[in-house]
């Protein structure tokens, strides 16, 4: 596989193999592949977690669990309660 990097990247390559945290420039690309697919994972494991608050949300709303605040002092009020 050959893999084309814009010249920043070749440098930024080149510092961390010789800093001496990397034999070659293979570990630096299999790292940064593996930070990107654990950044992935992160994001999908957040969404399906906002997906299930959400649905607990709108079931609230569906089943009536709701507090209807009108204007901005009921809404301070609702938050300042202990």
């Amino acid at each position: 596989m050959h893999v084309s990097l814009t010249p920043k990247l070749e440098e930024l390559v080149r510092e961390k193999v010789e800093s001496g945290l990397y034999d070659n420039a293979s570990e630096v690309i299999r790292e940064a592949l593996r930070l990107m697919q654990e950044h992935e994972e992160l994001r999908r494991l957040k969404l399906e977690r906002l997906r299930a608050a959400l649905a607990t949300g709108e079931s609230d709303v569906a089943a009536g669990r709701v507090t209807v605040l009108d204007g901005e002092d009921e809404i301070a009020d609702f938050f300042a309660r202990p």
